[in-house]
């Protein structure tokens, strides 16, 4: 292989990349490259998307128009739904979706469709880098399969081809995908070298690993901590409820510690594109193995548990004022996964609406990020609705026989919520340093003594 043609490309930035996937993920990432001066392409099924990017109008939250506009405008970054231009480019990222099935199987249909799409118009010296988190092996037991026996070249003698995790954290201002350091690993040591070497360009640091699997490991490591140490905090809130002691207390108690803890939250359950199905796919590969990964298992169990709880809290609070849960008007409050984003993925609001519905109750929900919000069509409410957000004006909050909090917005008025409501279940403790004697409502908070 050629390695200073392509090297040269990288280190001139004159290679052209193309980005498979334009979402939360392959956007900003090429923007990025944009930005780096490489002339970057997105290749996008979405037509919508396609002509936004192209007119300078982002979608994403964490891009605004005023970043975008100025590398369409100087030609170095256009979409297309075309996978044609693949075959004048130096570099391919794939950046699709791998969600899961009704099953908790990895569903990884984007990925071979965009590897097919890549196939055909494969050639020598190019780049191939998978992003889209995925299990160990995927990229040599997928991807390389594919490319290979479509084109007739290989992987470790006529093309690059290696992994990268993605860690797209929306909403977050401080880390992006010029900063956050990259980790990634090639089939070859070539091909974590020439991937390295372009990922570099974006201003972040990269950390090199020796194969694809290391780094197909490394993301779910990472999110896997996260899901089993929520688990964790989540277990310890509920048994905090039962012992009367306040747990977001202990929390900040033991952030006191200057080393050995770091902090956790409890919640009405797991959200976003990573936390609540990265586990599981790990959890599927290890079966291949016939190793079962208990702490995955368990913490997905008491994660999975806890919109239960916020609806039990519910109709105990509802119960203890002579009120049915059934017939009851629910206002729920933020449906996003996270706080200050309007990313709604996998977010416990909708198993909490959902089992709310089902139990008779009748729903409706503020978020400020979040115009509509589709609900049901699964086995815990089978009538599939769009619920539209609604003002959260002092009449709609006096309305309502219960008021819970999801996702605790920063931008909420949560003393006027205490001032109007009767009844507040606290999912997130945003109710903590408003709360006053006078306050109008009864509050319940998940973590906390119930009064």
């Amino acid at each position: 292989m050629d390695n200073p043609s392509l090297s040269e490309k990288i280190t001139h930035r004159t290679a052209k990349v193309a980005v498979i996937g334009l979402g939360y993920v392959g956007l900003p990432l090429a923007l990025a490259l944009a930005k780096g001066k490489f002339p970057t392409v997105g290749v996008e099924i979405n037509e919508e998307r396609v002509e936004a990017i192209n007119a300078g109008r982002s979608y994403i939250e964490d891009i605004t128009d005023d970043e975008l506009r100025p590398h369409v405008e100087a030609g170095r970054l256009r979409a297309t739904t075309d996978y044609d231009v693949l075959s004048t480019c130096d570099a391919i990222f794939i950046c699709v979706p791998t969600p899961y099935t009704v099953q908790r199987s990895p569903d990884l249909g984007y990925i071979i469709q965009a590897t097919e799409g890549i196939a055909p118009r494969l050639h020598p010296n190019q780049l191939i880098v998978l992003q889209s988190t995925t299990y160990p092996g995927t990229t040599t037991e997928v991807v390389q399969p594919i490319l290979e026996e479509q084109s007739g070249l290989r992987a470790d003698t006529d093309f690059y081809l290696a992994f990268s995790p993605e860690r797209i954290d929306p909403g977050n201002a401080q880390w992006s995908a010029y900063n956050t350091p990259k980790v990634v690993g090639g089939l070859t040591e070539d091909a974590t070298t020439i991937a390295a070497a372009l990922l570099r360009q974006m201003g972040a640091p990269v950390h090199e690993v020796h194969s694809p699997a290391a780094a197909e490991m490394t993301k779910l490591l990472e999110n896997t901590f996260r899901a089993v140490n929520i688990a964790l905090v989540n277990e310890l809130a509920l048994l905090s409820e039962r012992m009367d002691i306040d747990f977001w207390e202990v929390i900040e108690a033991a952030k006191s510690k200057p080393f050995g803890f770091m902090p956790f939250t409890p919640g009405p359950g797991v959200g976003g594109h990573c936390i609540p199905i990265d586990p599981y796919y790990l959890l599927w590969k290890a079966r291949e193995y016939d190793f079962y990964t208990r702490f995955i298992e368990l913490a997905a169990e008491t994660n999975e548990a806890m919109p239960y709880h916020v609806v039990e809290l519910a109709a105990r609070g509802l119960s203890a004022q002579q009120k049915p849960l059934q017939g009851a008007r629910t206002l729920v409050l933020g449906v996003a996964f996270k706080p200050d984003i309007g990313d709604a993925r996998n977010s416990p609001a909708r198993r909490v609406i959902e089992l709310l519905l089902d139990r008779g109750a009748d729903v409706r929900y503020h978020d400020p990020f979040v115009p509509t919000y589709p609900v049901g069509g699964n086995v815990f409410h089978t009538e599939s609705l769009t619920l539209q957000n609604v003002d959260l004006t002092p009449e709609e909050i006096a309305a309502a026989d219960v008021v819970v909090i999801v996702t605790g917005h920063h931008d909420v008025d949560y003393g006027a919520v205490l001032d109007h409501a009767d009844l507040v279940i606290d999912s997130c403790n945003v109710t903590g340093e408003c709360a006053r004697p006078e306050a109008h409502a009864t509050v319940l908070r998940l973590g906390a003594p119930q009064v």
